[in-house]
């Protein structure tokens, strides 16, 4: 008989190769291999956490994501978050206050989260809830951000909460990424480099992954680069096409296994740094890990939803616990209809089935 996939297994020896990684990664670095030693021993007891909890009937995600904005002053081409008019240029309206992310961060600690990424729109306009991540030092807090509001007052910031890791936005070379981001936006990225090597802050790239930019960003050259800037981290994130017009971007099932041989070798290539993809291979993981089986995401107002690329959601962190929020009525019937199984063409499967999901949530 087969054996029956353990999603709090499989998420735990993940969060186990990445601490390691990052402790490995950070060793000539002082401050931040300081910091990683702690984060470990939390990590572990975040992960004894979610242990007590599964054993209890309770599955608690090692994983958050939390859009904190709706504002962004980039416009780049095929951007998800505005196509699904999660970003948008109008003043935001009704968003969670520093205080109710406070609040969010504060619950997720106590029932053993160890990873909350920060993103969409660009989260650096939020100061006051950079801040308050800061100070749950429990918790590492990737923050997405295109790196154009990365300014002294954000250095001085990142050098002394080491738990808040800048991870900017980049396309592969100054032309790719500046065709897609805006003129300019390459050299602002490097320079940011720059700086934080010099204070010896550890920061990443996240590179979107199309059939345009695949073999340049996972090539020697590009990682190279980034090593020698001092990046720790590269996040390869699969494009996910939200238009038509956009498909031919979408890497298919012959680029993501070309890909995941590049980052396989490039793990043992380059042990400096820590390679991740997303959504990576989701026949390794029992299907796709949204709707709470390893994360699930945090829009700008609230909303719990099964992942940034299925903006759907029937409850909201204003009005309930985040415990209660993890319970959500449409991540349980995703699992449970088998949604979140790997029998799609590849990609993102919740953006493939979003007609089923969006019958889930109105069943």
């Amino acid at each position: 008989m087969a054996e029956v996939f353990d999603i709090q297994k499989y998420m735990t020896r993940g969060v186990e190769r990445v601490v390691a990684d990052a402790i490995r990664a950070t060793l000539k670095n002082p401050k931040e291999s300081a910091y990683m030693a702690k984060f470990a021993m939390a990590s572990k007891a975040a992960s004894k956490k979610r242990a007590k909890s599964e054993a209890e009937g309770e599955h608690i995600p090692p994983f958050l994501i939390a859009s904190i904005t709706s504002s962004c002053n980039l416009h780049c081409a095929g951007c998800y978050s505005r196509c699904n008019n999660a970003t948008e240029d109008a003043e935001p309206v009704d968003q969670l206050t520093d205080q109710n992310w406070s609040n969010v961060f504060e619950e997720a600690d106590d029932l053993g989260v160890s990873f909350i990424l920060l993103a969409c729109g660009e989260p650096l306009l939020r100061k006051g809830v950079i801040e308050a991540a800061g100070k749950k030092q429990n918790i590492l807090f990737p923050i997405f951000t295109n790196g154009t509001y990365m300014t002294e007052k954000y250095f001085d910031e990142f050098d002394k909460c080491r738990n808040l890791i800048p991870i900017m936005s980049i396309e592969g070379e100054k032309e790719a990424t500046d065709k897609r981001r805006g003129e300019g936006v390459y050299d602002k990225l490097v320079s940011n480099m720059d700086e934080l090597k010099e204070r010896g802050i550890i920061f990443g790239a996240s590179v979107t992954v199309t059939t345009e930019n695949i073999k340049e960003v996972s090539s020697e050259r590009f990682i190279n680069m980034l090593s020698e800037k001092g990046c720790k981290t590269v996040i390869f994130v699969e494009f996910v096409p939200v238009t038509e017009d956009s498909e031919y971007l979408a890497p298919g099932e012959e680029d993501r296994e070309y890909l995941k041989a590049e980052i396989m070798r490039l793990r043992k290539e380059h042990e400096e740094m820590v390679f991740v993809s997303f959504p990576g291979d989701e026949k390794n993981s029992g299907g796709c890990i949204a709707a709470g089986r390893g994360f699930f995401h945090i829009n700008s107002h609230g909303g719990a939803e099964p992942c940034p690329f299925s903006p759907y959601s029937d409850i909201n962190v204003k009005e309930t616990s985040l415990r209660d929020a993890m319970k959500s009525k449409l991540f349980h019937s995703l699992q449970d209809e088998g949604v979140l199984l790997d029998d799609h063409k590849g990609g993102c499967v919740l953006y493939e089935k979003r007609q089923q999901v969006e019958e889930l949530l109105n069943a």
